[in-house]
């Protein structure tokens, strides 16, 4: 189930041109969808109109004689080219025609998009990595003798930010963990990443290290990194290497982009290192948004929610981006079912974002684990419903989230919640985060720091709300 790689060795960016030629292949594919659209119009022209500061203007004119314009932002010297994204293009495009839906616009003006997709995946690899992660094991020569070998596993990861002199990146908890560890440590000790572009592999030198061991050079493209911190109940670890390390070696690294959101039935790329190949890209679609699975990555067998996914994952894929069709991240890869190649999983972006904002904050204050406020209620699901949403052109299973038992002593009881109450909503210094499914409680508890104000939003007879409660760091506990 697990897919990190055991293996034993004892400036880009997107260019206007390239996006009106996407533009053209998207928009030339031109039909009826319904009586709000134009029937059989087609394409027949697309020209730079006008330009104000650094946006540029285009023009698509149609055979109906109808025209539409849509933006391109320049950048200076093309540093700061930002192309339109496909829902800014349709939110654009609104504003003249206003019954149309998304569905509707995709379905008439984006048959044929794969150009874009490549162009947003190709620029997802400048935040994608290869990860080696060294371990010292133990094994049995005799019966009553043992001795120690240098294992190496190998997995994907992502750059998730830069942070001037460092940059973080984002693997699986169990590609730097290893609880076969011959050491008092189970994470890893050296841990060596490469950019895509820039890869290589540890080659096995005639020096020993302090432990007896085989020494690995890892080449003039291979970073060092190092282990800030991790949760292994959600899988996820948190490295760090020298930016300027990574910028030697590829100065147009970036930081993943995160998506807003994802949903059942769109693209799934996944981009990781399979086999110790070398990182590639294979893609699917997302089968179920969210669903649990049972992995045991530590000993202790856990349930982790899960976005399952057809888009083919090998050993080794552990740790590596899952992006959308407009290059966004929406999880990390971390397992498979070695019996049926067409379900896999990865992490959830909610779970990622929440997690490793977590670990960030708290690595500032010196902590290797998340921290989180146990709030003291159990919840149930009730009235789990399909909602669709046609302006969206996709949608999303919500339920009502009810408290069934409130514990004794809790935040819970003290801020006056009752066995009944609907939650609704947790606000966080004055922001609302909404709950429409019962594991989205303890992916918001992620987010509370000390001292912040929570307010709990509930429904009892009517809409209320909790009495505020000032978190202190007392009720910060460490996650595992």
């Amino acid at each position: 189930m697990f897919l990190k790689k055991k293996t034993f060795k004892s400036k880009i960016f997107i260019s206007l041109c390239a996006f009106i030629v996407c533009l053209s292949i998207c928009l030339f594919s031109v039909g009826c969808a319904n009586d709000s659209f134009v029937d059989e119009k087609s394409v027949v022209s697309i020209e730079k109109t006008h330009t104000v500061n650094l946006t540029d203007y285009y023009t698509i004119t149609y055979s109906d004689g109808s025209e539409y314009v849509f933006s391109v932002s320049s950048g200076e010297d093309g540093a700061d080219a930002v192309s339109p994204t496909i829902r800014e293009i349709y939110e654009d495009y609104l504003e003249e025609n206003p019954n149309v839906t998304y569905e509707e616009f995709l379905k008439t003006f984006l048959s044929g998009n794969d150009e874009s997709e490549s162009i947003a995946i190709n620029k997802a690899l400048l935040s994608s990595v290869k990860i080696y992660c060294e371990f010292i094991e133990t094994y049995r020569t005799f019966p009553s003798q043992s001795s120690r070998q240098k294992t190496i596993y190998s997995g994907g990861g992502i750059i998730y930010k830069v942070d001037g002199e460092y940059t973080y990146l984002v693997t699986n908890y169990h590609v730097v963990y290893n609880k076969s560890s011959a050491l008092t440590t189970n994470i890893s000790q050296t841990i060596t990443c490469y950019l895509y572009g820039s890869e290589g592999s540890p080659v096995q030198t005639d020096d020993k290290d302090v432990y007896g061991c085989a020494v690995y050079d890892y080449g003039v493209y291979g970073v060092s990194c190092e282990y800030v911190g991790g949760s292994v109940t959600a899988d996820l670890a948190l490295l760090r290497a020298k930016t300027a390390d990574l910028m030697g070696v590829n100065d147009q690294i970036t930081e993943v982009v995160l998506a807003d959101s994802y949903h059942v039935g769109q693209t799934a790329v996944a981009i990781g290192n399979p086999d110790d190949a070398g990182i590639s890209v294979t893609k699917g679609i997302v089968s179920v948004d969210n669903e649990f699975i049972s992995l045991s990555l530590d000993g202790t067998v856990r349930q982790y929610r899960s976005v399952r996914i057809d888009t083919p994952l090998y050993s080794g894929n552990s740790g590596g981006g899952l992006f959308d069709a407009e290059g966004r991240l929406i999880g990390i890869c971390n397992a498979g079912d070695g019996e049926d190649q067409n379900v896999n999983f990865a992490i959830p972006l909610d779970i990622v974002e929440c997690v490793v904002e977590n670990l960030l904050y708290y690595s500032g204050l010196g902590y290797e684990n998340a921290k989180k406020i146990t709030l003291g209620v159990t919840v149930t699901s009730e009235n789990s419903r399909y909602v669709y949403d046609s302006s969206l052109g996709y949608g999303s299973i919500i339920e009502d989230v009810k408290i069934s038992e409130v514990t004794a002593g809790s935040i819970a009881e003290s801020i006056g919640l009752k066995n009944g109450d609907v939650v609704t909503a947790i606000k966080i210094n004055g922001e609302i985060f909404e709950i429409d499914r019962y594991f989205y409680i303890s992916d918001i508890l992620f987010k509370i720091r000390e001292n912040d104000e929570i307010v709990i939003l509930y429904n009892r007879d009517g809409a209320k709300e909790s009495q505020p409660y000032t978190v202190a760091n007392a009720d910060l506990k460490n996650i595992d």
